[in-house]
């Protein structure tokens, strides 16, 4: 038989044991849910689309997004996103443009955890970049830190969140909401559903579907806010159109050429 003491301390001990258990438990399933996880069969790394850059009749520019490589940011596996955009060296002299824009993308969930944005337009300079802390809620600037939702986004994360929704049971009229930050305020997002369309383009012809970002703030290039964008009608999703506003008119970039694509491209017409 136990001695009291004995049995004291071996009470005593089951306790801790039973109190650690459910500590580990409870982080466990923190950690299990602590962020949403999203599938997604459209892109992956290595992957880069080629574009030519249209002002009216004229090639105006190149631009090209890519995916080199996935980094680690805040303990997350993430997407290191890039987009680059420059005016050929003819136009240079009419409207010179050197855009570069990143984005680290979280692989499972889908949403960022940091945004840069450096254009250079004509005569005009921007430089922002933001630390999207998914934890605690906060948007971190150079300017300060800024409440944000969950799952907010910049312009090219939300691109790439909208390359993984099913579009198939959506109506033209149909929106999916989601929320952009920029600056030093959140702005809500829409994604306007279109209808389809098939496009001819340098990199071939395509079934697509087309969508409308209805962008407050923070778009591409020095953009007056209205974006269209034409997806493959396929799994992948790769935009293969994007026509914008831009302070002198309007500019097109069409897909020119493809790579490292993570499945077939099923849309892509022979």
């Amino acid at each position: 038989m136990m001695n009291k003491k004995y049995k004291n301390n071996f009470a005593a001990w089951l306790r801790v044991f039973i109190l650690l258990l459910i500590s580990c438990a409870g982080i466990y399933s923190q950690t299990k849910t602590e962020f949403r996880k999203l599938e997604n069969k459209a892109f992956g790394v290595g992957e880069k689309l080629s574009f030519e850059v249209n002002y009216g009749f004229i090639t105006a520019g190149y631009a090209e997004y890519s995916i080199p490589k996935i980094s680690k940011i805040a303990g997350r596996d993430v997407y290191n996103v890039m987009f680059n955009v420059s005016s050929v060296s003819t136009f240079d002299p009419f409207y010179k443009v050197r855009d570069h824009y990143e984005t680290y993308v979280d692989v499972e969930g889908i949403f960022p955890w940091r945004f840069e944005q450096h254009i250079r337009e004509g005569g005009y300079t921007r430089d922002f970049s933001a630390f999207f802390d998914q934890r605690k809620g906060k948007a971190k600037t150079s300017e300060g830190s800024y409440d944000i939702p969950k799952y907010v986004h910049d312009i090219v994360s939300a691109l790439y969140l909208g390359r993984t929704f099913d579009y198939t049971k959506m109506k033209p009229g149909d929106k999916v909401h989601l929320e952009n930050f920029y600056k030093d305020k959140t702005y809500p997002l829409d994604i306007v559903y279109k209808g389809k369309e098939t496009v001819s383009v340098k990199a071939g012809k395509f079934d697509c579907i087309i969508l409308e970002p209805l962008v407050q703030e923070g778009g591409l290039f020095k953009s007056e806010g209205n974006i269209i964008v034409w997806l493959t009608n396929d799994e992948l999703k790769v935009p293969v159109k994007v026509k914008t506003k831009v302070i002198i008119g309007s500019i097109d970039a069409e897909l020119s050429g493809y790579s490292g694509l993570v499945g077939e491209l099923k849309a892509k017409r022979k």
